[in-house]
C-alpha cells in the first residue's frame, strides 16, 4: 500500500524484505540444474529433454513479463509481488510431486508466472525508496541475491538430492517463500518515481501507450537489452550446465561438485556485484557513460577466464577460473539495471522492466538451456558450452555501442 514519507529504517526494511524474496527466487530457479544428473538418471532422459525444463521456465518467464509490467504500472505493486511469491513457491513444491517427465516440466513452466509477477515491478518497487543517485548500489545489495540464491540453490540440491532424492529438494525449497508472501503484501510503499524528498521526478509523463512505444525508439534501452540478452544466453546456460560438466569432465560427484560450484559462486557474485555497484556509481558521477562503460569492460575481461575454466585440464585450475569469470561477469548486475530506470519515464518502469524481461530471454536463457543440450548430444558437453564465451564477447560490444547514446537518452527521460 501506498503512504506518506517513508522513514529511513524502513527503507532498508524493504530493500532486506525484497532481497529475502530474491534470494527464494534464484534458490527456486537454480535448483533444478543441481539435481539435473538424478532426474535424468531417474526418468532417463537425454540432454535435449533436460535442456526443455530449464527453457520451459524461461519461455512462460518472457511470455508472462508483459502483462505483469503492464498490471506493475496501473495496480498495486506489492500485491503483484506477493501473488507472484506464492504461484511460484506452490509451484516448486509441486514439482516434488511429479510422477513423470510431463509433471515435471509443467510444474516448472509455472514457476515461471509467478517470477516473472515479481521480477517486472521489484526493481521499481526497491529504487522508488531512494536516491537517484544511488540506484546503482541500491540495486547491486538487491542482486546480490542472483549469486547467494544460485549458489544456495546448488548447494542444497546437491547435498540433499545426493541424500533423499530430487522430489524431495523440490518440496522443502518451495515452502519457505509462502512465510514471506504476507509480509510483501503489507509493505507500505512510497510513490511511484519519487525522490528522497517525495517530490515527483516526472509530474507531466506522457501517456502510458506512447511511453510503451518510445521504448523501441530508445536506442540506449535497445543496446542494453541486447548486451542483458547476451549474457544471459551465455550465463543460463552456463548455469544449467556447470553443474552436470563438473560431474562428467571432472568425474565430481552431485554433492562436492555442487557445493564448490555454489561456493565459487557466491563469493565471486557477491564481490563481483557489489564492487559493480560501487564503480558504477562512482563511474557514472564521473561519466554519464559509467555504467555501461564498466560492464562492457566487465564482459570483455570475463571472456578469456570462462575459456580457460572449459578447457582447463585440472579441476582447480577450473574452479578458479570460473571464479574471475563470474566476478568480472557479475561487475555488470546493478548498472545495467540501472541503465533501464535511467533512460526510461518512471511512469513506465515496470513495463521498461517487463520489456527487456521479455527479450533477454527470448533471446537468451529461454534458448541457450535446450540449445547447448542438443549441441551436447550432438558433440559433447564441453564443445557445446564453448559458444558461452562468443556471446559474453557480445555483449561487451553492445555495451559500448549502447554508451554511445546513453546521455542523450537520460536527458530525454527526464531529471
Amino acid at each position: 500500500m501506498n503512504a506518506g514519507p517513508i522513514s529511513h529504517s524502513y527503507r532498508y526494511y524493504a530493500l532486506g524484505l525484497l532481497l529475502a524474496v530474491n534470494l527464494l527466487n534464484y534458490i527456486d530457479r537454480q535448483v533444478l540444474f543441481a539435481v539435473f544428473p538424478l532426474i535424468k538418471i531417474d526418468l532417463q532422459l537425454s540432454d535435449t529433454a533436460l535442456g526443455l525444463l530449464g527453457s520451459a521456465f524461461m519461455v512462460v518467464y518472457l511470455f508472462s513479463a508483459p502483462l505483469f509490467g503492464w498490471l506493475g504500472d496501473h495496480w498495486n505493486r506489492t500485491r503483484l509481488a506477493s501473488g507472484g511469491l506464492v504461484v511460484w513457491s506452490l509451484a516448486t513444491t509441486l514439482a516434488g510431486f511429479a510422477t513423470g517427465y510431463k509433471s515435471l516440466l509443467a510444474a516448472r513452466a509455472t514457476v515461471g508466472i509467478g517470477e516473472a509477477s515479481f521480477g517486472t515491478v521489484s526493481p521499481g518497487l526497491i529504487t522508488d525508496f531512494f536516491p537517484k543517485d544511488q540506484g546503482s548500489r541500491v540495486l547491486a545489495w538487491f542482486y546480490v541475491a542472483i549469486p547467494v540464491g544460485s549458489a544456495l540453490g546448488y548447494i542444497l540440491g546437491g547435498v540433499l538430492g545426493q541424500r533423499y532424492g530430487w522430489h524431495t529438494v523440490f518440496m522443502l525449497v518451495g515452502l519457505p517463500g509462502l512465510l514471506l508472501a504476507i509480509p510483501l503484501f503489507l509493505l507500505r510503499t512510497p510513490s511511484r518515481g519519487t525522490d528522497e524528498t517525495g517530490a515527483l521526478r516526472l509530474p507531466n509523463a506522457k501517456k502510458a501507450s506512447a511511453n510503451y512505444a518510445s521504448l523501441f525508439r530508445n536506442r540506449s534501452f535497445v543496446w542494453n537489452t541486447l548486451a542483458m540478452a547476451a549474457m544471459t544466453f551465455a550465463i543460463g546456460g552456463l548455469a544449467q550446465w556447470i553443474p552436470s560438466f563438473l560431474y562428467r569432465v571432472h568425474a565430481v560427484d552431485l554433492a562436492k561438485g555442487n557445493t564448490l560450484f555454489g561456493a565459487t559462486t557466491v563469493l565471486a557474485g557477491i564481490l563481483g556485484t557489489l564492487a559493480g555497484g560501487w564503480l558504477g556509481d562512482y563511474w557514472q558521477k564521473r561519466n554519464g557513460k559509467g555504467y555501461l562503460l564498466l560492464s562492457g569492460w566487465g564482459f570483455l575481461i570475463g571472456t578469456p577466464f570462462a575459456v580457460w575454466a572449459l578447457l582447463a585440464p585440472g579441476l582447480v585450475s577450473c574452479m578458479s577460473a570460473i571464479f574471475l569469470a563470474e566476478f568480472f561477469l557479475f561487475l555488470n548486475t546493478g548498472p545495467l539495471n540501472t541503465v533501464i530506470l535511467n533512460v526510461t519515464n518512471p511512469a513506465i518502469h515496470s513495463m521498461a522492466f517487463a520489456m527487456n524481461i521479455f527479450f533477454i530471454h527470448a533471446l537468451g536463457d529461454a534458448v541457450s538451456p535446450f540449445f547447448l543440450g542438443w549441441l551436447s548430444d550432438l558433440w559433447s558437453l564441453r564443445s557445446a558450452l564453448l559458444v558461452t564465451p562468443l556471446a559474453m564477447a557480445l555483449a561487451g560490444i553492445f555495451c559500448f555501442i549502447g554508451s554511445t547514446f546513453v546521455v542523450h537518452d537520460m536527458a530525454q527521460a527526464g531529471p
